[in-house]
């Protein structure tokens, strides 16, 4: 099995590394992250300016690492079409530090490397801690090597991932069970203190609490809440199908 790994994190980040260490038995992995960290980059890639792949080495392991000055997007995209000498079997992407759930995915680097793997026609899974406050990685890779064995056997369909958030549970505590889910919705109440550099200029910076809009059962927030793995497989197709004859009903060629 040809492995890729991304995060968001970035390449020295402890998560990305739990999962590597978990992996590098299976098959051939490779690691290529960025640089440092790039959460809440969303499917961002960058043009204006080239990118840098430096070797790096682990400590121990036999992996193939690189870190790259870029976006995680811009990470599995030239993986997959420069530097892997072979089209990987699977990407996986994190393990995240904090939550993606809900609406988080269309924000999160994590998410959007896996499905940069999506775009390039590879399997791919995004894997994320839901807690900030007690980073315990040890079960959520082991379960994530199980899971990649899993998801190599029975394959994905075209344009779908897999997200997966582990609950906060006590450190190293085990969860419930595993519950397959659709998206909740959750939206941040940004906060913006308005601040002043020394030159007198204003400036803004962005905090805010999260507002769980849907958390009813069956979606990834309620089983998470609940001490439950959530699993969502998300579609990379977003288009509204039961739209577009209300749409057409519009006659919009009378505009033209």
């Amino acid at each position: 099995m040809r492995i890729l790994i991304s995060n968001d994190d970035g390449i020295n980040a402890p998560g990305i590394n739990a999962l590597r260490e978990a992996l590098e038995d299976m098959g051939e992995v490779y690691v290529v992250a960025p640089d440092r960290p790039k959460s809440a980059t969303g499917l961002g890639i960058t043009i204006h300016k080239p990118l840098r792949a430096d070797e790096v080495s682990f400590e121990g392991g036999k992996s193939k690492g690189f870190a790259v000055n870029g976006t995680p997007s811009d990470c599995v995209k030239l993986a997959i079409q420069a530097l892997l000498p072979k089209l990987p079997d699977i990407v996986v992407s994190g393990i995240n530090l904090g939550p993606n759930l809900g609406t988080d995915v269309l924000y999160s680097g994590t998410v959007s490397a896996a499905l940069e793997g999506v775009i390039n026609g590879v399997p791919s899974v995004a894997v994320s801690l839901a807690t900030w406050d007690c980073p315990e990685f040890g079960y959520a890779a082991d379960f994530m090597r199980k899971m990649v064995k899993v998801v190599y056997e029975k394959g994905l369909p075209d344009e779908t991932l897999l997200n997966v958030n582990f609950p906060l549970t006590d450190c190293g505590a085990k969860a419930k069970k595993v519950s397959i889910t659709r998206l909740g919705k959750r939206r941040y109440e940004n906060s913006f203190e308005k601040r002043h550099d020394p030159r007198g200029k204003s400036y803004y910076w962005m905090g805010g609490e999260v507002l769980d809009i849907n958390a009813e059962p069956g979606t990834d927030i309620a089983a998470v809440k609940s001490g439950e793995i959530s699993v969502t497989p998300l579609l990379f197709d977003v288009t509204n199908a039961a739209f577009m004859n209300k749409v057409d009903s519009w006659n919009l060629d009378n505009l033209l």
